[in-house]
């Protein structure tokens, strides 16, 4: 099959999105699939385009062995809403030049958000004469109203529209969990049409390894139980309250907090690291992807927080599966799918979101845990991860979707 990847980010930028869109692209070419993948100039999350993308409008160029068209984008890491949609409609206008000079496909994959970006995912299809799968990560403008980023109602009413628009064009709408699958067929979209492609891990990059002593010896870990967030440091995370149940902890000076990552938060959450007086936690700033398995590998245990908000009850976070890849129990601090699959697999705890008091509780009693029953559940969490989180079985799953296509 010939297809087409269009996405705003991709490495070497890190994220949730721009790795899903690299491993499914690998898995499928190794299947031996055709794929282009159709991008913007690496701009996040700090707003700056590299030095060697500055002043250019297009770039094709190999990424690992994919093909990859890059084409320019008005980069906003913190500017305001209408900054940021600016940003948006650059890429979602400039892409179109990468859909003329890619190859003929099939099918054409439109990552959302951002949601204009299905704009040119189903003019590009027409234009290719290919079908078009949206691939929907987040509900928006649903969840970017109720985070409270996006106010104004003449604005949010026409994003609505597009949004049903794309959905209905769509010939099969790719889902990131099963509660934006259930949502699309509650907006009208045939069961068949719609189909889950979760986030998901590389089981042989993310595999358990012994402690590195580098950055054991880096950040003082030896003789503690260490508690690693990895990730973005975001607004939607809540990390605040992870900071605030590591103030709780102050006298367990066996327990750390070691802060892998970047983001809009990271000034306020140093501000209140100073604040509290805190010692036991550490800010790493950014990680590069192919550092991480030496973070994981001095931790005992992964921390994915959200906000107690509706919206995210459906979400299944990326950051779960390298821990339990590499037999890292998760402590989740959220409700809904998540929380399921983590204390139904037995794989972690689950706190309260934005609950820093039984969050606080969790992480004692997780330290606890004696050492037999910890390896059992690091065990179980890499074989859930084998078993249905795998890049292969994604693609797998992926492609009988395509296949299973009453209308052709």
């Amino acid at each position: 099959m010939k297809i087409i990847y269009l996405c705003q980010h991709f490495p070497p930028e890190t994220g949730a999105p721009q790795i899903r869109v690299y491993e499914v692209s690998k898995e499928l070419i190794k299947q031996g699939h055709q794929v282009e993948v159709l991008t913007a100039f690496p701009h996040h999350p700090h707003g700056i385009i590299p030095d060697e993308y500055k002043g250019k409008f297009y770039e094709k160029e190999m990424w690992d062995g994919i093909p990859v068209h890059r084409s320019w984008i008005y980069p906003s890491p913190k500017g305001s809403f209408w900054k940021r949609l600016i940003s948006y409609f650059s890429f979602t206008f400039s892409a179109f030049y990468s859909i003329m000079k890619s190859k003929p496909a099939d099918v054409i994959i439109c990552n959302s958000p951002p949601l204009f970006l299905g704009i040119t995912g189903y003019l590009g299809a027409k234009m290719k004469r290919a079908k078009f799968v949206f691939n929907v990560a987040d509900i928006w403008p649903e969840s970017a109203v109720k985070l409270g980023l996006v106010k104004n109602k003449t604005f949010i009413s026409m994003a609505e529209k597009l949004e049903m628009f794309l959905y209905k064009k769509s010939w099969k709408i790719a889902a990131a969990t099963d509660g934006i699958a259930e949502y699309m067929i509650q907006k009208g979209k045939k069961p068949d049409d719609v189909f889950v492609l979760p986030n998901g891990v590389n089981t042989d990059f993310f595999s358990p390894v012994e402690a590195d002593l580098e950055v054991m010896n880096q950040y003082n870990l030896h003789g503690k139980k260490v508690f690693t967030y990895a990730g973005n440091l975001g607004y939607a995370q809540g990390l605040d309250c992870i900071l605030k149940a590591a103030s709780r902890l102050k006298h367990r000076d066996d327990i750390v907090f070691l802060m892998v990552g970047d983001g809009p938060e990271r000034e306020k959450l140093m501000n209140l690291k100073e604040e509290l007086n805190l010692t036991n936690v550490q800010f790493t700033g950014h990680v590069k992807l192919d550092q991480m398995p030496q973070f994981f590998s001095v931790s005992d245990y992964s921390i994915v927080p959200l906000r107690n908000l509706e919206i995210f009850k459906g979400a299944r976070p990326s950051k779960i599966f390298p821990a339990l890849s590499m037999e890292k129990p998760v402590l989740y601090c959220g409700e809904g799918e998540s929380a399921d699959i983590i204390e139904n697999a037995e794989v972690g705890r689950v706190a309260i979101p934005e609950n820093d008091e039984d969050i606080a509780k969790k992480i004692e009693e997780m330290a606890s845990i004696d050492q037999i029953t910890y390896a059992e559940m690091g065990k179980r969490g890499r074989e859930l991860v084998k078993a249905h989180y795998s890049w292969k079985r994604i693609v797998d799953d992926m492609m009988i979707a395509f296949s299973n296509d009453k209308k052709s």
